[in-house]
């Protein structure tokens, strides 16, 4: 049966976020018939297929479908897996970690009828939740509210989709490539449409200490999508190199050479200045966050590793993908 739209949601071994994202889609205001829900696990996966299939069975007359990838290939892989599997027009996407609205699915459907072009995209209201005041991570989490265009609230008809080449797979992590999707979308001359009434709140999960080391690795991607669209990068993500990132990484060697040679002065000048520079850091990242101890100390910690680390990935993904990026 030709449903008016499809919601596909990429996943991967995160059954229990995943349930909340599914109930939040069952009791949708539109009418259960008139959509289809597509999970699709980034490879096979017992846990998810269980959690869907115990919904699927519970809720009759919900299209729910669970299907899988044949072997791990990330988010943008199985997007695109969901949409080949798709029974309509409209395409909605959103994230396992994601409650969307109960008005979501037909807020995206009004969009869309309301404007009637075939080729066309939306994206909605996205809301962070966080703590007064905020952690860094969760300042960070919650720049989605501003983000121009994420899949963890977005649409498009199916024409554009086809149009725009579908979501990038050389992306192999949830990272840039809901921006390349984007940059395809205006390259090719299909329109962006804010559908402020589509609204999906993206709660921010527990993170881990440090998770902003961790979080460097992604930089690599960086490279590529300034490859393949150098001009809406330099527009929309990085306007400038992070000076004071280099400027930390070489005043370090500076220090170890100077250690070495014996030039004391050199070496107490590049030590003062780097830990100026990190100082810096340290601060702009504790503004309007949370004053607690224990997160101060994160943020001296990480502060003072993070410019090696992301000018390390940096580099790593200007080789990889012969582009460079500073």
């Amino acid at each position: 049966m030709n449903t008016k739209i499809s919601v596909i949601i990429p996943t991967y071994k995160r059954p229990q976020l995943l349930l909340q994202c599914i109930n939040a889609l069952v009791q949708q205001s539109m009418a259960s018939e008139y959509f289809e829900i597509i999970v699709v696990s980034d490879g096979y996966d017992i846990e998810t297929a269980k959690a869907v299939a115990s919904i699927a069975n519970s809720r009759s007359s919900q299209n729910i479908y669970c299907i899988h990838l044949p072997v791990k290939a990330g988010p943008a892989a199985a997007r695109n897996f969901g949409a080949l599997h798709s029974n309509s027009s409209l395409l909605g996407f959103t994230d396992d970690d994601c409650l969307p609205d109960k008005n979501w699915v037909s807020s995206l459907w009004e969009a869309w009828n309301k404007d009637g072009r075939q080729e066309i995209a939306f994206t909605g209201r996205t809301l962070v939740p966080v703590n007064n005041p905020p952690t860094d991570y969760e300042k960070n989490i919650a720049q989605l509210e501003t983000a121009a265009f994420i899949t963890a609230n977005c649409a498009c008809t199916k024409a554009a989709f086809i149009k725009a080449g579908c979501f990038d797979e050389a992306f192999p992590v949830a990272w840039r490539e809901d921006s390349e999707f984007h940059f395809k979308l205006l390259e090719r001359n299909i329109p962006v449409v804010k559908a402020a009434k589509a609204v999906v709140v993206h709660p921010v999960r527990k993170a881990a200490w440090g998770i902003s080391l961790k979080e460097q690795k992604k930089t690599i991607y960086d490279a590529l999508l300034h490859k393949k669209h150098p001009s809406l990068f330099k527009e929309q993500i990085k306007h400038h190199p992070l000076f004071n990132y280099y400027a930390i990484v070489l005043l370090a060697f500076l220090a170890i050479i100077s250690l070495i040679k014996n030039q004391r002065i050199i070496f107490t000048i590049a030590i003062l200045s780097g830990t100026f520079f990190i100082g810096q850091f340290t601060i702009k990242r504790l503004s309007g966050t949370s004053k607690k101890s224990s997160h101060i100390f994160e943020m001296i910690i990480t502060s003072a590793i993070i410019p090696f680390l992301s000018v390390y990935w940096t580099l790593r993904g200007s080789l990889r993908y012969k582009k460079l990026l500073l």
